[in-house]
């Protein structure tokens, strides 16, 4: 830039970065979801997934590289946190990709590698990034943050009044079972985790979205949708199920087709909105953390 002084050219090449990522692998399925693993340029890689809707783009980033909540059926599983990714760095997937496809994004959901309320503060700079009409002017309500259960930061969004939609990944309405599937669950119980839903829907008057991932012979079964519905009985809610991906060396499975839409439709018949998200990218390393895992596997 000439019309900038060399001094504050200076300035701006030693105190600033340009986060220009380098694509290290990308892959496209018959369905036109696009997945990214792109490198930071700290020797690490992360994971960003671009799906096609009615409705628009949206885009699934990471929040860090590696995850530390060792949910048993997710393929971030295995690989080793490393950091947080700084706010420059989330908002940065979103540049790659628009520049990449030479598009514009609509949606963005934080459900990549990472959990998002576990670097809370990087993430919420990048929330306000994202929205504000001087940066890429997404509309809050097209951004959706997910939790697998941190719930003093549940807390904490319900205060700040977000616009953004909160995700929260639930998987199983029984203790016992979901401890066995997400170890959050030790720290932060069912009980405690339904208590700070409860406040957030109070206060903010916003409806959540449970996430609900539906595993073979472990929680698709007529007693698990009947603790579910005693669970969300009267909560301002949505469940959204979620077939299953299967990972490498996984314990858990994909349900079958006849028992997602009988769980579906026995949650709808007790009032509990319930709807089957489409799947996509099945062709490709689909599951969050797959593509990265792969690779360093081959490493």
């Amino acid at each position: 830039m000439t019309d900038l002084s060399l001094a504050l050219r200076e300035k701006l090449k030693t105190e600033f970065t340009l986060c220009n990522y380098k694509i290290l692998e990308k892959q496209v399925s018959f369905d036109g979801t696009i997945k990214y693993l792109f490198d930071i340029l700290d020797g690490n890689a992360i994971e960003t997934v671009i799906m096609e809707y009615k409705h628009g783009r949206t885009i699934c980033v990471s929040s860090q590289v590696g995850c530390k909540m060792g949910c048993k059926f997710c393929a971030s599983t295995g690989i080793e946190f490393i950091r947080n990714l700084s706010s420059g760095e989330i908002v940065e997937q979103l540049l790659a990709v628009e520049k990449n496809l030479g598009i514009k994004i609509s949606n963005v959901v934080f459900m990549g590698i990472g959990e998002p309320l576990d670097n809370f503060d990087n993430v919420m700079k990048a929330v306000e990034i994202i929205n504000n009409p001087k940066g890429l002017e997404i509309g809050a309500r097209h951004i959706s943050i997910s939790t697998c259960g941190i719930v003093p930061k549940i807390y904490e969004i319900a205060d700040m009044d977000l616009q953004c939609t909160l995700s929260i990944s639930l998987h199983e309405a029984n203790n016992e079972k979901r401890s066995a599937m997400m170890p959050i669950n030790n720290r932060y119980n069912i009980e405690e985790l339904m208590k700070a839903c409860r406040y957030y829907i109070e206060k903010t008057n916003k409806r959540i979205s449970f996430e609900y991932a539906l595993a073979k012979d472990n929680n698709d079964n007529e007693k698990d949708a009947e603790e579910l519905v005693k669970l969300l009985k009267g909560m301002l809610c949505h469940v959204n199920l979620i077939p299953i991906n299967k990972i490498q060396d996984g314990k858990f499975s994909k349900s079958t087709n006849e028992n997602i839409i009988k769980f579906r439709d026995y949650l709808n018949s007790k009032g509990i909105v319930a709807t089957i998200r489409r799947e996509l990218g099945s062709d490709i390393d689909a599951a969050c953390g797959q593509l990265r895992r792969k690779r360093g596997e081959k490493n």
